[in-house]
């Protein structure tokens, strides 16, 4: 009989605060994202279609407030916060790798196989830091970078919900892993439209959204711009996540399993009784 594989610590657990900040955020990312499809033609968000993606940015603040939630309540030490910078920066470093190549992102196949082994609480101030750095490397600073930076923390956090954390391993957890990381590149890609897709106005009148058209037209309009601006590119992110996750996948998730069982980020600190 072979040894059962050893439970993973996570050095992040979601508890009751940082879960309430978590689902709040989502929840206004949610309409922050599609509020072009939640509010009626008529409506006053619709009347300032060019402003609303501005006002939403405002989610930076509410993104810094869940990490710091999250951190504070889980009490994460150094070794989980030395683990999370290194991990961030290589994230970083390697988006830039690809940048403007028919969407080759080597950053999304990294946070995957992160999130999973290090557990959702920690993936998704893992995905949002990540974004924040890299934006601060390439100049990507802007009203969109909130955006981004929730939906990489989605992205990152979905990776630690998979099924099957402790005991699936092997091939059967790279399918998993690969299939999430296809679904997922193409998800983030069609959240970052409908980020931008108000902002184009009159430049491209059949594809560009129409705050006084109804949901089904201003739908087929962004599966247009979805079809037109970005399908290649989100395959291609898609594709490259697939092949670095079947390929580097099981060097990196043993060497981040065995960096999270050294660090014992979980390991209580005992004391000696004094002899005597």
């Amino acid at each position: 009989m072979g040894t059962p594989p050893r439970s993973q610590p996570r050095p992040i657990r979601l508890g009751p605060r940082s879960t309430a900040a978590l689902v709040l955020v989502s929840a206004v990312g949610v309409v922050a994202f599609g509020w072009p499809f939640l509010a009626p033609p008529a409506s006053q968000l619709n009347a300032h279609a060019q402003d609303a993606p501005w006002l939403f940015a405002g989610l930076l603040a509410l993104l810094v407030a869940v990490v710091a939630a999250t951190i504070s309540e889980s009490g994460l030490g150094p070794k989980a916060v030395a683990m999370l910078g290194v991990l961030a920066a290589t994230g970083a470093a390697l988006r830039p790798i690809g940048a403007g190549t028919a969407g080759i992102e080597p950053m999304f196949f990294l946070l995957v196989l992160s999130g999973r082994v290090l557990g959702p609480g920690f993936g998704f101030v893992l995905g949002s830091l990540t974004m924040f750095a890299s934006a601060l490397l390439t100049g990507g600073v802007g009203p969109w970078m909130p955006f981004q930076m929730l939906a990489m923390g989605w992205f990152t956090m979905g990776a630690g919900l998979l099924p099957g954390p402790d005991r699936l391993r092997g091939r059967g957890e790279l399918v998993l892993l690969a299939a999430y990381g296809l679904l997922a590149a193409f998800a983030y890609g069609t959240v970052m439209n409908l980020a931008g897709w108000p902002f184009m106005g009159a430049l491209a009148s059949n594809i560009a959204f129409d705050p006084h058209a109804a949901v089904p037209a201003n739908l087929a309009r962004f599966v247009a711009y979805c079809t037109a601006t970005s399908l290649g590119w989100d395959l291609g992110r898609a594709v490259c996540t697939v092949a670095l996750t079947l390929a580097l996948g099981p060097t990196l998730l043993r060497a981040l399993r065995r960096a999270t069982r050294r660090a014992a980020f979980e390991a209580a600190a005992t004391f000696d009784a004094p002899v005597g």
